[in-house]
């Protein structure tokens, strides 16, 4: 049998059709809605921990310039030790007071530059530790946070596997229905269930008013829907509106109350009363 073009559906078929992707799109969200907030505690801690691992190689960096840096001014304090010890050689052999002035002074000039090099040795020891403990600090909260994901990756494995086969099952089902309605329809009923909140394109009429944002909707509007002669949308909130027999929901009957009788009680006449 060959398979019937969606622009040759009738209005009712078109509506039964678009209520029946609706009802599997929604049991799609319910099965999403079962994992919760994990995907998104996976992926912030995956990005937070990501985040911690560039920090981390941040610090070490830092660490090791200062370690450079240590090292290079140990390198120069070892230099001027020895310009100083040559000096101080030199100032014994002097043979007048301008060799002498010139020789105390590059001895003076060594021990501040050894001086100098002392104090940023240690101010660059001060933040090797510093850093030191900020690097143990960051590694630990890494360790936590892996802990975490493994629990939360653990958790949502176990409720995906669950859901898995049912979930795949109904987007079989969606993409089958989806191909029996026209493009433009299925546009622009994607279009409305993408900004209603609840997730709903498609909703029937309850108690004479729209099944998703429950405003009223007059008689005559109310009969155009059950005469599935056309499309028609809440003028409050777009959905497209449904007759609830139509969706294959029973339609809420009103019980009216019986009417009291009025008793008319009748006046007597003069003779009556004589």
């Amino acid at each position: 049998m060959a398979k019937k073009d969606p622009s040759e559906l009738t209005v009712e078929e078109k509506l039964r059709t678009l209520f029946q992707l609706q009802t599997t799109l929604s049991a799609i969200d319910e099965k999403r809605a079962i994992r919760g907030e994990l995907p998104l505690e996976v992926k912030d801690l995956e990005d937070e921990i990501e985040g911690l691992k560039t920090r981390y190689e941040k610090i070490e960096r830092e660490i090791d310039e200062f370690q450079r840096a240590i090292s290079q001014k140990k390198g120069e304090i070892t230099d001027a030790e020895q310009s100083l010890e040559r000096y101080k050689k030199q100032l014994d052999e002097v043979k007048n007071n301008r060799e002498y002035d010139t020789l105390s002074k590059e001895i003076e000039f060594q021990e501040l530059e050894i001086q100098l090099c002392e104090k940023k040795i240690k101010e660059a020891q001060i933040k090797v530790e510093e850093k030191g403990k900020e690097l143990e600090y960051t590694q630990q909260t890494i360790e936590d946070h892996e802990t975490a994901l493994a629990e939360k990756r653990t958790e949502l494995s176990e409720i995906v596997s669950e859901t898995k086969e049912e979930e795949a099952k109904l987007k079989e089902k969606a993409t089958e229905l989806e191909s029996k309605i026209e493009e433009r329809l299925l546009t622009s009923f994607k279009r409305i269930r993408k900004g209603a909140r609840n997730g709903l394109g498609i909703v029937y009429v309850q108690r004479d008013a729209c099944g998703g944002c429950f405003n009223k909707i007059p008689p005559q509007r109310q009969l155009d829907i059950k005469m599935h002669k056309k499309i028609i949308v809440c003028e409050y909130c777009g959905r497209i509106l449904i007759d609830p027999e139509l969706a294959g929901v029973k339609s809420e009957v009103k019980e009216e109350k019986p009417k009291r009788k009025r008793t008319i009680r009748k006046k007597k006449t003069e003779g009556e009363e004589a």
